[in-house]
């Protein structure tokens, strides 16, 4: 379906919902930008005694837009559930949200929006349209609905329009790395609800890596009694910029397995998927600190900054009991399709050196260390699959061979080749999806980031679809997302601001028809969406400058 925007008449009462294009059209502050926009005449005027009308399937969808709008407007919007409603019966003065009659070809994530003088009504087949549906709702309303508590002297007005939307893409991600510097739960919902609003749907949560293990294993207390912690702050910060540190003094933090669920059934609420990363063979050392006898060379491993690298034993049968006993509690927390497992910058002279792996290799066949990684990440995918679930790993996992079932995620490069030869891939390659990397030139003037420089604008460009890619592999692309590594970001606000308005840029580029692209138009709105961000108490980065 083609991108089309008509404006057939607007009320100047909409104020600042609106920036203008160069060319004098007048263009929705919509982020990420609908599929299709038809504006009509006059607005529908939300009042006190506003209801919130639903059938029973959309009922959870219209109690958390209740929830939304009470916060900011101080009305009560009841929510009223009808059975086999009409928008002719039930719509008239309210809002109204029902799978009647929807459109098939919407898929599970699209919708249709009609805003009218006398009622609002959004028409999805599934739930996660009716939420998406339910965020655009939200943006069509003034700034101030992103307000945290009741604002007066707004008139909450939505704009005459119809919107039939759908996602682009259906993976549309953003990777935390807790692992590094620890967020608490509070902060990880927080960011959850931001990813809802930017209609992002899946949250890659990277939990394990050298410095620092934060998922509670019941079998293997020890991952987050040594795991979890390090003696400092480590990479050069200043102590004070984190909140992460224990009663002893020490540095570091886990989420206990209830905090998981907790977590996950937020985001689930939110039609967003809770990828968890556990990294394998390779970015282990927190795992063994705990348990060093899975290496290969017996230890000491430690967490603290500026150790050693941490690689599984890749010989030794036990480690890989460790491992399936760790993912299997692992799949017990996480009920999506994908687990992660990492796979990346595998230091592999330990296993040159060691007579276990050796020994595999002979056994196996396996003519060189690269094979021996494709050995042990077939073996994890064979478990994993076995379960029902997918495997997923960064670039690297290709080495050797890669597993048969596997998920790509491109970083470095790989992702035709992966395609081509039938895996899915999720594109999140440095050059425009690493968000620890710089937003200017002039250094000075930001924050400490790891280096490289990737502005908006860059961000914003990309085209997830590799150009020499066959149109009969593009299938296989499943979508992007950003990734915010957070060696140099210890605190939740810096945090804020290396992913805002990166993000936004991002959204649209996984959600929105590439034919839309229009960098012009993406700023003007984005000038009156960072009003959005402002009023939600974001911390992001402002100013177009590069």
């Amino acid at each position: 379906m083609k991108y089309h925007v008509a404006v057939t008449g607007l009320s100047l009462a909409l104020g600042s919902l609106f920036s203008t294009r160069a060319s004098g059209a007048a263009t929705p502050a919509l982020i990420p930008l609908p599929q299709k926009i038809t504006y009509g005449e006059g607005t529908f005027e939300m009042r006190p005694d506003t209801r919130i009308v639903v059938d029973k399937a959309s009922r959870e969808t219209g109690e958390y837009l209740a929830e939304r709008l009470r916060r900011s407007t101080g009305y009560p919007f009841k929510v009223q559930v009808v059975a086999d409603a009409s928008p002719e019966k039930s719509a008239l003065g309210a809002i109204f949200l029902t799978t009647r009659d929807a459109s098939a070809t919407l898929g599970v994530e699209g919708y249709q929006l009609h805003a009218g003088k006398d009622s609002v009504t959004i028409h999805a087949p599934n739930q996660a349209g009716m939420f998406y549906g339910a965020q655009t709702l939200l943006q069509l309303l003034p700034l101030e609905i992103c307000a945290g508590k009741p604002v007066q002297g707004v008139v909450w007005q939505v704009p005459a329009v119809e919107i039939e939307d759908q996602p682009r893409f259906q993976w549309r991600g953003l990777m935390l790395d807790v692992a590094r510097h620890f967020f608490n739960k509070a902060q990880v919902e927080q960011l959850l609800d931001e990813m809802a609003m930017h209609k992002l749907n899946r949250f890659h949560w990277h939990l394990v890596d050298d410095q620092g293990w934060r998922i509670e294993i019941k079998k293997y207390p020890r991952l987050t009694q040594v795991g979890a912690w390090r003696d400092g702050i480590g990479f050069g910060l200043d102590p004070k910029a984190s909140i992460a540190y224990g009663l002893d003094g020490r540095y570091g933090g886990f989420y206990t397995q209830k905090d998981i669920r907790e977590i996950v059934a937020y985001a689930a609420a939110r039609h967003i998927t809770v990828v968890p990363e556990i990294e394998m063979p390779g970015h282990s050392a927190a795992a063994l600190a705990s348990y060093p006898q899975y290496s290969c060379d017996g230890g000491p491993y430690k967490t603290d900054v500026g150790s050693r690298m941490g690689e599984y034993c890749a010989g030794n049968d036990e480690t890989f009991e460790f491992l399936n006993n760790v993912l299997a509690e692992v799949m017990t927390l996480f009920p999506g399709k994908y687990i992660h497992i990492g796979g990346d910058e595998v230091g592999k002279a330990n296993w040159a050196n060691c007579p276990k792996c050796q020994a595999r290799m002979a056994k196996e066949g396996l003519k060189d260390t690269r094979e021996l990684q494709s050995y042990f990440i077939r073996r994890i995918e064979s478990f994993i699959n076995a379960r029902g679930r997918s495997l997923v790993g960064w670039s690297e996992i290709r080495e050797g061979g890669l597993a048969k079932n596997a998920t790509v995620m491109d970083w470095i490069g790989g992702a035709v080749e992966a395609a081509s030869d039938g895996h899915d891939v999720v594109m999140s390659p440095t050059t425009y999806c690493y968000l620890d990397h710089y937003q200017s030139t002039n250094q000075s003037g930001e924050p400490r980031a790891i280096g490289d420089y990737l502005p908006l604008s860059r961000v914003y460009s990309f085209e997830p679809i590799p150009e020499k890619l066959q149109p009969a592999d593009q299938s296989h692309i499943l979508g992007a997302q950003g990734n915010l590594w957070t060696e140099y970001v210890p605190s939740f606000k810096h945090a804020q601001y290396m992913i805002f308005p990166r993000m936004c840029a991002m959204a649209e580029v996984t959600w929105s028809p590439a034919a839309a692209r229009d960098w012009t138009g993406f700023t003007q709105r984005l000038a009156v969406h960072e009003k959005r961000l402002g009023e939600m108490q974001i911390n992001y980065r402002k100013g177009m400058d590069e």
